[in-house]
């Protein structure tokens, strides 16, 4: 159809949004939070997090356009910010940390107490925060309702990864180790600091044009 975007484009936006959530960051966290949980419980809460974080991107897929407008944010001005958001994130997951864009230290203390169990703060907003909403906005603004649904697709394969990664957590996490988990973190990091540099470089070359 007219208004899809290139394969690339789509691809690109997958590989964003999978270093964004970093199924592997999440690893830690739901061990943590589903403990001393029964294996169906587990299950259940992978799925009810996959399905928080798929719906909360989905609307932020076809809504998006019309929260700029609200804004009055131009895309290029929302590119930028939101390249920075995902620079930070991308810094502290060199370092193998969540980060205060994701998490504050008021969160994680709150999370060690036992406050907050499974979809808080684990689908928002570690995983569904500003920086894969940003990313999923600036992503599905270009085009209309089919390529918003191709951004939705995009999502749902994504999320179909994190899934699976949750179910097997207990399984894979403690046999990765916290270094194999650290190491695979610092990886999506490396790749997703060089994604939000794009993505600034282009809001700022449409803003301005000179400096192209």
């Amino acid at each position: 159809m007219d208004d899809l975007a290139s394969l690339r484009d789509y691809v690109r936006y997958t590989v964003t949004l999978l270093a964004v959530l970093d199924p592997f960051l999440a690893v830690p966290i739901f061990i943590g939070v589903s403990a001393h949980r029964s294996e169906a419980h587990r299950h259940a809460l992978a799925r009810v997090v996959t399905l928080t974080v798929l719906g909360v991107l989905v609307v932020a897929a076809f809504t998006g356009e019309a929260l700029l407008e609200i804004m009055g944010a131009s895309l290029p001005a929302f590119r930028v910010g939101g390249g920075l958001v995902l620079l930070l994130m991308a810094l502290a997951m060199l370092n193998a940390e969540a980060g205060g864009v994701r998490q504050s230290e008021a969160e994680a203390e709150e999370l060690e107490r036992g406050r907050l169990t499974g979809v808080v703060p684990l689908a928002v907003p570690l995983l569904a925060g500003p920086g894969a909403i940003s990313t999923t906005i600036i992503a599905a603004e270009a085009g209309g309702p089919a390529h918003r649904l191709a951004v939705a697709l995009c999502i749902a394969l994504v999320c179909a990864l994190l899934w699976g990664v949750l179910r097997v957590a207990h399984r894979v996490g403690p046999r990765l180790g916290q270094t194999g988990l650290n190491i695979a973190t610092r990886l999506l990091g490396l790749l997703l600091a060089a994604i939000a540099i794009q993505t600034m470089a282009e809001g700022l070359r449409a803003l301005f044009p000179g400096l192209a």
